[in-house]
């Protein structure tokens, strides 16, 4: 089959045919190079510190470099994906990210990797709202169900086995290996789709790209996470601190002005008319922004107070994904039988005692089975029975509440509110625990300040939850179809719903909604990824987080 077929023939390929699993294995592929970075990275921290002489604000922004650049362009990248074609947007997201991987690991220097791994959130952007979008544009109504639980079920894999195969690669190699890692994966995957993805746009998209504003956020994010990283470090003179916040703060202001009269907007206004929607999003932004420190500091002090190996510090999390795959679309599930106001104020109080049982992880604690088993094990299976029950509902319920017209762009914005809340806790958490300069390769001082971060993280969390019971309704999914129960993909199919087009921050196994009647068009299906959802698209659960849906969404 040729890879040039019209949008208007592309919504009939068979997922079990030869090209549907060959696309199937493109964008999980595609997906997994995003994926195993997010996570494989910060298992790396600590030998990426002492190679290169990181402090810890430089180590910071090898996190935050990748997390702002995503962040501010991933709407972006969804319209020119709608605009250009899929294939094509995808395709150069492949690209993009491998690019920068290959100077990511010849890096001599912190302030190299940095540049590079800044340019791989770029890429990342183009790629992350592809994979799925292509799914939902290619594949035959009947067959996505079963093509999006498979693509999940398979990147909830890669996620698990990413910090262990990051981990082993460290051990054996070098931490430059995780990055080397994506340029087989990404020639792959650039051969596949040339060969057996057929391109698809949105033939409605019009009006110019909202340039301005992706610039402006771009340049927002990054004077306020400049002025958070280094005013407390102090290594930059106060009024060169002063001025990018100051550069930050305008440039945001400008960008909410610039959205409100831009005629293609990336960020439309009118999806922050519900209540519910910024209730929702305001509790993803504290529970996420208390996930960022865990997952930024735990692997880390593993390493250097415990003297955990990278290999044993990246699978002392396992357990956390794979409550994730086995309980989030039970969560949702309750979320819609019951409203989502319980789960949401139970998980991230369940967060936050995950986080209070880690201050039982100190200096003194062994690294052996058994230490790992009365020690870490407790705070892990807590913190991830709390992720698993906050996850799914959370989105679904920032989805759910936001306006019908904006379906696509709202999945977008809770993923970017995510991005941001863990840019943010990556930033500021280190100064408010009083980690600082070589604190990273100190068992003590680290030790310490993991301690006060688990405090604060905790109290975060819960005030999310605090949030939820005094802000979400219960009745806000009540008009949203109760998600299939979970079932083998082959035995049972789940019912048809929209993917959702963008990153997924933590993996899980999504909510599937039941099935809604069929919308056709002529000219093709419909584009889950272009912000507005004018022409009806309904996207559905999916993992980790940032979905979309008129009434239903992604975990």
């Amino acid at each position: 089959m040729k890879a040039h077929r019209t949008a208007a023939e592309a919504g009939d390929i068979v997922f079990r045919s030869p090209t549907g699993r060959w696309m199937l294995a493109a964008t999980v592929l595609g997906s997994a190079m995003g994926f195993l970075d997010a996570t494989v990275v910060n298992v790396a921290l600590p030998a990426i510190g002492r190679d290169v002489g990181a402090d810890v604000s430089e180590l910071q922004w090898v996190l935050d470099s990748y997390l702002l650049t995503l962040a501010a362009l991933i709407l972006l990248g969804g319209s020119l994906a709608d605009r250009y074609g899929r294939r094509r947007v995808f395709t150069l997201g492949v690209v993009c990210f491998m690019i920068p991987s290959v100077l990511c690991a010849v890096a001599p220097t912190a302030g190299i990797l940095i540049v590079a791994r800044a340019l791989q959130g770029v890429g990342a952007a183009l790629l992350t709202p592809g994979s799925l979008a292509i799914i939902q544009s290619t594949y035959r109504s009947a067959d996505r169900p079963a093509a999006i639980g498979t693509w999940s079920a398979l990147t909830g894999v890669a996620s698990a086995l990413g910090p262990i195969i990051g981990g082993w690669l460290i051990d054996a190699f070098s931490w430059r290996w995780i990055f080397l890692l994506n340029v087989p994966i990404g020639l792959v995957v650039i051969a596949i789709t040339g060969r057996h993805v057929p391109e698809s746009r949105d033939p409605h998209v019009t009006g110019r790209l909202d340039l301005r504003g992706a610039v402006l956020a771009t340049a927002g994010l990054a004077g306020i996470t400049y002025a958070l990283i280094e005013g407390p470090r102090g290594g930059s003179p106060l009024w060169v601190t002063a001025t990018a916040l100051g550069v930050g703060l305008a440039a945001l202001a400008g960008f909410a002005v610039t959205e409100r009269h831009a005629a293609g907007p990336i960020l439309p206004p009118g999806v922050f008319a519900s209540g519910q929607f910024l209730s929702a999003n305001a509790v993803t932004f504290v529970v996420y922004a208390a996930l960022g420190g865990v997952f930024f500091l735990l692997v880390v002090f593993l390493q250097t107070s415990l003297g955990y190996s990278p290999l044993a510090a990246g699978a002392a999390s396992l357990p956390v994904t794979l409550l994730m795959l086995a309980l989030s679309s039970r969560a949702g599930a309750l979320a819609q039988r019951v409203g989502p106001r319980l789960p949401l104020t139970v998980g991230p109080l369940l967060l936050a005692a995950g986080m209070l049982l880690m201050l039982r992880i100190d200096v003194g604690a062994g690294r052996g089975v058994a230490d790992y088993a009365v020690f870490v094990l407790p705070a892990v299976l807590v913190f991830g029975l709390g992720l698993a029950t906050t996850v799914a509902p959370v989105t679904a319920t920032a989805l759910a509440a936001a306006p019908a017209t904006h379906s696509g762009v709202a999945s977008g914005v809770n993923n970017a509110v995510s991005r941001v809340a863990q840019l943010t806790a990556v930033a500021a958490l280190p100064v408010l625990a009083g980690i600082g300069g070589k604190d990273f390769q100190d068992p003590g001082a680290l030790a310490d300040g993991f301690h006060t971060a688990m405090l604060i993280t905790a109290a975060l969390s819960a005030a999310g939850g605090l949030l939820a019971a005094a802000t979400i309704r219960s009745d806000v999914l009540a008009g949203a179809p109760e998600p299939a129960r979970a079932a083998p993909a082959r035995r049972q199919p789940a019912p048809e719903a929209e993917p959702c087009p963008y990153e997924c921050p933590v993996a899980g196994t999504p909510l599937r909604p039941a099935p809604a009647p069929a919308k056709t068009r002529q000219g093709g299906t419909p584009g889950p990824d272009r912000p507005g959802g004018a022409d009806g698209a309904h996207e559905a659960p999916g993992p980790g987080g940032r979905g979309g849906a008129d009434g239903t969404d992604e975990a």
